[in-house]
């Protein structure tokens, strides 16, 4: 057997496989000067149910049936035309006990998002790697800063100081674009981690880590554009591996063409499969060799990883019924698994239509299968709302009340993601110019309104940036992550006193979270607003919380008269932050721009 010629080989997609999973097959790309020539078998074996080869004689598609193979390595004969032969091993790994059932993120966890870039630098050996294009420039504000995986895992305990549950990053794999690759949404191999970053096998240390202690890790992935540099983008294996158009086209953004029974089609046409930007291919999903590697890439980072769930990025970007499908193959896999699509769309009926079962959806027979979708109405009002004193009829706390009373449009309204900034948004300190109240009152309602809140790196130290600037100012380092930073907000010693009261009030109150189910799993009863105060219980059959938020610049004095049917036989209430205890037979006073969570006892 000639071994000389293994080089021929250049690239295997996934690089290895799982047995004993719910879909048997794989599709495995094999890459290589015109690999496609060849003739492909597998000794004694009729594993292989396809091959496929494209126009582009460098790829070639192999299908086989896992269950047809009874060793933990599969010898590929590859036959040249000269009759020249070689091996390609290729192995099956076993899978982790109960893989299949891990148990995702849910209502009961608090996220905590960040951009890796500008987390913290860990390892400053691989801030420049001499295969990517981008070099480290801290002075350039979206230059790449050197943060990296090793400094994530040197913060768990900061991170989890908070009552965090999850941690969702950024991307994490590959981007080599020449500019702006920080952010991590242009990936050019979607295989590995960035080298600046950290290896792969630092991703699978960082996930043990965050494991070991009983914490959670989310994926962002990527299923609807890769960056130009990809390698097959490159090198495309068929002309509609991505869309192609005579002249550049960009998406119109108006994801509302896809519901819209009187969208023209080529309005549709072109939100779905232009580009995002110039710089981010636009895939191709309906294309099978496309589909297939999609989902086999997500399955293979949540085995070979150890996820816990993902965030889908530009979820509604993509032809819809192949998104869902795509997602329909990854929960086949993993019944449990909880998947959140970015759905950047503000109008809730517009939003419900992408949840999993939508009412909405159902009327256009269509199903999305994704469970989780990211709340950006309720977005919104938290970036206005704090600021509108007068609170009338539709303005100021309203907003909210307003936003919950059209829950019934969501089959599983427990399961949105909610936020008050992330990182292309706003920065909620920015908007309110660091007003700790309205801050305070943000936390308040993010940790007990229904849904799993999400907070956005820094926000717990009062970070603030003015997305007027660009991008890269609300995406700023967080303080004391690189040796030379003046101030190190990760230690309680070194914060400044404005840093630990927003650190101390937002671990207190997530702490706390942590302890009551009523707010991870229970239900909502809330009072029309009066006076910008807007009152609300969650509450289960052993347990009811009392929230109360003053958005009024006043103190307000709250008859409870008017709240009995969930007061019910309660005679006192402990505030969970000052564990001050109310009478609930009295009025209740609260200042001006603030929040109370009472436990009702």
């Amino acid at each position: 057997m000639n071994t000389e010629l293994r080089p021929l080989i250049q690239r295997i997609e996934p690089p290895f496989w799982f047995s004993g999973m719910h879909n048997p097959e794989i599709q495995i790309l094999f890459y290589g000067n015109n690999i496609a020539q060849c003739q492909i078998t597998i000794p004694n074996s009729n594993a292989i149910t396809n091959v496929k080869r494209t126009e582009n004689s460098n790829f070639i598609f192999v299908t086989i049936d896992t269950r047809k193979i009874t060793e933990n390595e599969i010898d590929f004969i590859f036959k040249q035309k000269d009759k020249t032969t070689f091996i390609q091993k290729y192995e099956l790994r076993a899978r982790r006990k109960n893989a299949s059932l891990r148990k995702s993120f849910d209502s009961s966890d608090t996220i905590y998002l960040l951009m890796p870039d500008r987390f913290a630098n860990g390892n400053k050996n691989n801030d420049n790697d001499k295969y990517t294009i981008e070099k480290y420039n801290r002075d350039l504000p979206g230059g790449r800063h050197g943060g990296d995986i090793e400094g994530i895992i040197q913060h768990l305990d900061y991170i989890q100081s908070l009552g965090i549950t999850t941690i969702w990053s950024t991307p994490l794999c590959e981007d080599n674009d020449p500019e702006y690759s920080y952010h991590g949404y242009g990936q050019s191999d979607v295989y590995k981690i960035d080298p600046r970053f950290g290896t792969n096998e630092d991703y699978i240390r960082l996930a043990n880590e965050i494991h070991q202690r009983d914490m959670k890790l989310v994926m962002d992935y990527v299923t609807n554009h890769w960056g130009l540099q990809h390698w097959m983008v490159q090198d495309l294996p068929t002309a509609d591996w991505i869309h192609q158009f005579e002249n550049y086209t960009q998406t119109n953004h108006k994801r509302s063409t896809i519901s819209d029974p009187n969208a023209s089609e080529i309005d549709r046409n072109t939100c779905i499969n232009g580009w995002f930007v110039p710089s981010m291919p636009d895939l191709n999903i309906v294309n099978p060799l496309v589909f297939n590697y999609l989902i086999q890439n997500a399955i293979w980072w949540i085995e070979y990883a150890n996820l816990d769930g993902l965030r889908i990025d530009t979820y509604n970007y993509s032809e819809p019924e192949y998104i869902a499908k795509w997602t329909k193959a990854i929960t086949n896999e993993y019944p449990e698994f909880n998947l959140v699509g970015e759905i950047t769309m503000r109008n809730q009926g517009l939003l419900s239509y992408w949840q999993k079962d939508s009412p909405i959806g159902k009327i256009q027979n269509f199903n999305s299968n994704l469970p989780s979708v990211m709340d950006f109405a309720l977005l919104d009002a938290f970036q206005i709302i704090f600021d509108e004193d007068d609170g009338s009829w539709d303005r100021g706390i309203t907003r909210v009340y307003d936003i919950i009373a059209r829950d019934f449009l969501f089959p599983n309204a427990n399961n949105l993601l909610i936020f008050a900034e992330n990182h292309d948004s706003k920065r909620f300190n920015q908007i309110y110019n660091n007003d700790i109240r309205k801050y305070k009152m943000a936390m308040c309602m993010l940790a007990t309104l229904r849904g799993i809140p999400q907070l956005y790196y820094g926000s717990e130290i009062g970070m603030s940036g003015d997305q007027n600037l660009g991008d890269a100012d609300i995406r700023r380092d967080f303080p004391g992550g690189w040796d030379s930073d003046e101030n190190n907000a990760f230690n309680p010693e070194t914060r400044s006193e404005c840093q630990n009261a927003y650190f101390d009030f937002t671990s207190k109150l997530f702490h706390w979270r942590k302890t009551n189910d009523a707010v991870h799993f229970g239900k909502t009863t809330h009072y029309i607003p009066e006076h910008n105060v807007y009152v609300y219980f969650r509450y289960n059959l052993l347990k009811s919380v009392m929230v109360i938020i003053n958005n009024n610049p006043e103190n307000q004095e709250i008859n409870t008269l008017r709240f009995k049917e969930n007061i019910g036989e309660y005679k006192t209430a402990k505030d969970v932050l000052t564990d001050e205890t109310y009478q609930l037979e009295n009025t209740i006073f609260i200042e001006g721009k603030s929040a109370l969570i009472l436990e009702l006892e």
